[in-house]
């Protein structure tokens, strides 16, 4: 596209509606509009201009509004999605089970393709943050493409402008004037605060232009808070784990290298509903209980940084903290908070191997509920072997049994045992209550002896550098909101021909009212002539037209 030039001289970069020197229409469109396009002054901006090379084609797509919003509303139905199943930090983290596996196990074919898709941990998954990257990016062009023309045709405004230009203003007047009728609206208008410039017989006064940069003010906001929640995909910057952790238990703290926590003990205080507690009563009745305080009595290890992997022996004690509600663990940016606890979680059960008829015993054998093993010896050359396991048993599907979660909540064994008599094996499927002899009545069986339970401590560990970046972006973009919504640029043109008669336009980028009520104080004081709004009068004109046409 080649430069348009005015008939008052000036040449006008590609793509300008308004002569950016007297303000006359340059484009057809302009020309059969009843009032100028203000938005952005008229002037050319790079996506309406330019569009032969690739780089053309990319700043066009990402400077578009519509897509913009396109991809909020991608995030947000994505985000919406994220809520159907928990997210991975809400995954029971003490069982040997995948996370696949736990999807798949719990939720089934829809678990499967939610983890596949990687909504289980949604904020992570690198399209996910592809696309706040391109949210980003979309508000850098688009900032860019409407704010640099923007800036240039407010900062070079010119004070005399030609007729065709005021006339095609909302605001809009002439009539006769006085020979000090531009003095008296210079002082008026200076009065109100105004900035006036003068030009031979012209006056331009404006205030409030920082509001026109309130939307860009947001953009920058949004873009260093979005800068912040990409940084959290960087190692170091962002931790938020869940850690479900047993009493007597030392594991490694997730994203916290060489760091490990050993839960020494748990303990849960409840109100009585006594004395001074007596305010919980009500509470007490309906629940039964009341968590007064519950906490996790804990040691934190660190490795030595020349240590082996894998090695555990020469860790070194940090320190030794009781974790309660609201008082984390603090150690090297790191806080370790209680968040939740599970009471008397099966550890291990035993059983005896013992003769239906006879009684006779050939030993026990304990059952690790989180890490069982597969071959148990007893006394006298007897053996059980664990065929199967299914800590949360929840019935039979084609004959094989199923696990609801892989938390120990309801075991059951599917075992063969083995005596002298019984060289060949007998199989039975055990659960708490009840013993299924799958292949008709066995001689032995394994009889339940105790259960071995311990509490599980929920632990959150949490590490956040960006913080700051999200806290200053927050506040940049408040400070747009206020900008551009509770401020106005408004502006004046008035200008004397040299027969007397006064031409006068106004525009303002939002709330007429406070902009007609400044005009009637000016006209007032310095005899301006009439002026009429002309967009009411169009307005006006089409209900008449519309009504005669009913």
């Amino acid at each position: 596209m080649e430069k348009v030039q005015c008939q008052c001289g000036h040449v006008n970069p590609p793509g300008t509606d308004l002569c950016e020197s007297c303000g006359r229409s340059l484009t057809e469109k302009e020309q059969n509009n009843t009032l100028a396009d203000m938005r952005y002054e008229g002037t050319a901006r790079r996506s309406q201009t330019y569009n032969k090379s690739i780089v053309d084609k990319i700043w066009n797509f990402f400077s578009s509004v519509k897509i913009g919003v396109s991809i909020i509303v991608v995030l947000l139905v994505a985000a919406s999605i994220g809520t159907i199943l928990p997210q991975q930090a809400y995954v029971p983290a003490n069982t040997e089970a995948t996370i696949k596996a736990y999807y798949a196990d719990v939720y089934g074919v829809p678990g499967q393709i939610y983890h596949a898709l990687g909504f289980h941990d949604l904020y992570s998954s690198f399209w996910f943050i592809a696309l706040v990257g391109m949210l980003a990016i979309s508000l850098i062009v688009a900032s860019l493409d409407r704010f640099v023309p923007l800036y240039r045709s407010l900062k070079n405004q010119r004070v005399l402008r030609h007729v065709s230009f005021m006339n095609k203003q909302r605001i809009y007047g002439k009539g006769p004037g006085n020979e000090d009728t531009m003095k008296k609206a210079e002082a008026k208008l200076k009065e109100l605060k105004y900035n006036v410039s003068t030009d031979k017989n012209g006056l331009l006064a404006e205030k409030g232009r920082f509001s026109r940069w309130g939307p860009y003010v947001n953009h920058i906001g949004l873009i260093i808070f979005l800068f912040g929640v990409m940084l959290r995909m960087i190692p170091g910057f962002y931790v938020d784990e869940t850690l479900w952790i047993r009493e007597g238990e030392t594991r490694a703290i997730p994203d916290a290298p060489g760091y490990f926590i050993e839960s020494q003990n748990f303990e849960l205080e409840t109100y009585t509903g006594e004395d001074e507690e007596a305010v919980f009563g009500e509470a007490i009745e309906r629940v039964g209980n009341v968590a007064k305080n519950y906490q996790t009595d804990v040691v934190l290890y660190q490795k030595p940084e020349d240590s082996l992997p894998g090695a555990t022996d020469d860790m070194e004690v940090v320190d030794e903290y009781p974790i309660r509600v609201n008082q984390p663990l603090k150690f090297d940016g790191y806080a370790v908070y209680q968040m939740d606890f599970r009471l008397d979680e099966l550890k291990s059960m035993t059983f005896a191997l013992t003769d239906k008829e006879t009684e006779e015993s050939f030993g026990e054998l304990t059952i690790d509920l989180i890490n069982p093993d597969e071959f148990y010896e007893l006394e006298n050359g007897a053996t059980v072997e664990l065929l199967g396991y299914y800590p949360d048993f929840d019935g039979f599907d084609n004959g094989e049994p199923q696990t609801a979660t892989p938390l120990p909540n309801n075991p059951g064994f599917l075992v063969e045992m083995t005596t002298p008599e019984t060289p060949e094996g007998e199989t039975s499927f055990i659960l708490i209550q009840e013993t299924i002899e799958p292949f008709g009545e066995n001689q032995y069986k394994l009889s339940f002896q105790n259960v071995e339970t311990r509490d599980v401590s929920g632990l959150t560990i949490r590490k956040d550098k960006t913080l700051p970046i999200l806290g200053l972006g927050g506040l940049i973009f408040m400070i747009g909101v206020a900008q551009g919504m509770y401020f106005n640029h408004r502006r004046f043109w008035i200008q004397q021909q040299e027969d007397g008669t006064v031409i006068l336009a106004g525009h303002t980028n939002k709330n007429w009212f406070g902009l007609k009520k400044d005009l009637d104080q000016v006209s007032e004081f310095a005899s301006l002539p009439a002026y009429q709004d002309q967009q009411e009068e169009t307005r006006e004109q089409d209900d008449k037209k519309g009504a005669e046409l009913t």
